[in-house]
């Protein structure tokens, strides 16, 4: 049975100046390139008025991975189009060749609507919106949250969270090319009654310790919206699952005053096999955690 123990969970240092120093931050996507860790991350202004919340993507760069210095503009800033004019979530990233692909999720507060959208660039600072990805849909409710990833044969898989009866979900979506078009083919997993992830699933990042056994690192929650990080293995060609954890890996601490009960992952780098999980809790504090694999 595959395990994974945390070794050490430390808070991440964002050096910026306002407006950003003044937002909430959320959704630390980072990878590993040419030495360094870049970052892209979600921040939302403070406001008690929903309409006021407009999210939007900023950069910074790190070269230890926990200490990251921001850009003062966003790289990805809401509209001027109605699938993003009020937010942009939720980032994730592909690299192939000398192009970025970034995945997000858009905002329109009029419909109460989220599409999962596509912009692409020689690099993160030239980016170009191409517009959705995967729509939302009556059986596939604002799509959001992306996690890519290729399989052996060429194709790639990207596994999104949708909203169906009340719950979170977790989509996947097949293409021939990393810029799609996608086609839906189903619910990738199921919750799981009485357990930690009964209610809500939400994909997180893909890591591959084993080529034959891709682990996928996935947000669950109960109905109280109590969310927490486990993991769920897949065979090679992402189509079925061959493995899941009993327990979350991450538990947040308990909740302060007025806190959401939250810990949400957002990515993954694997360094000579140590697996470094990026992570919000309470949906304002962004975390890594240090993980070695037990077991097969």
């Amino acid at each position: 049975m595959t395990a994974f123990t945390v070794e050490q969970t430390v808070p991440l240092e964002i050096q910026c100046a306002s407006p950003l120093a003044d937002m909430y931050t959320l959704s630390p996507f980072t990878w590993l390139q040419d030495g360094r860790y870049p970052l892209l991350l979600r921040a939302v202004n403070r406001s008690d008025i929903p309409e006021e919340k407009v999210s939007r993507i900023y950069y910074g760069e790190s070269a230890d991975g926990l200490r990251f210095a921001m850009r003062d503009e966003p790289v990805i800033a809401p509209g001027p189009d109605a699938e993003d004019r009020d937010g942009c979530e939720d980032p994730t990233i592909a690299i192939l060749g000398d192009v970025s692909y970034v995945y997000y999720s858009g905002w329109n507060q009029n419909r109460k609507q989220g599409q999962l959208l596509l912009t692409a660039g020689r690099d993160i600072l030239h980016l170009q919106k191409r517009g959705t990805a995967i729509p939302s849909s009556d059986q596939y409710e604002n799509p959001k949250e992306a996690s890519i990833a290729s399989c052996p044969d060429g194709s790639w898989r990207l596994f999104f969270e949708y909203a169906n009866g009340g719950t979170s979900n977790v989509g996947v979506a097949s293409a021939l090319d990393v810029a799609g078009p996608w086609t839906i083919q189903g619910t990738a997993f199921e919750a799981r009654k009485g357990g930690w992830d009964a209610w809500h699933l939400s994909p997180g990042p893909m890591v591959s310790l084993d080529p034959e056994h891709p682990i996928m690192f996935y947000n669950g929650a109960t109905r109280e919206v109590k969310w927490r990080i486990g993991w769920i293995m897949f065979d090679k060609s992402l189509t079925r699952v061959v493995d899941r954890c009993d327990e979350p890996v991450i538990t947040p601490p308990a909740p302060k005053d007025d806190e959401t009960d939250i810990a949400f992952v957002a990515s993954a780098v694997v360094v000579d096999e140590t697996i470094y999980l990026y992570y919000s809790v309470a949906d304002k504090d962004l975390m890594r955690a240090t993980l070695r694999r037990d077991g097969p």
